[in-house]
């Protein structure tokens, strides 16, 4: 004996068969589906360029402390 649980969907608080949903509310699903997978993508983007921003703030910091420890120096002489 198999159980079949058909597929519900929850929206605004009230959970809905997608069996009983039309065309154009399953395809909004899948659009809404489709966007939150962009989302999650871009966040993941986001989150690599935001690494990379802090590591070239942090390059570019110790460079500039470079600089004026020579510059610090050559005043010393």
């Amino acid at each position: 004996m198999t159980t079949s649980k058909e597929k519900t969907i929850t929206i605004d608080g009230v959970e809905y068969k997608v069996s009983d949903l039309n065309d154009n509310a399953k395809n909004q699903i899948v659009n809404l589906r489709v966007t939150d997978q962009e989302i999650a993508s871009l966040n993941q983007k986001l989150a690599i360029a935001q690494t990379a921003r802090a590591a070239y703030a942090s390059a570019l910091a110790a460079e500039v402390a470079k600089l004026k420890e020579a510059k610090d120096k050559e005043a010393k002489q």
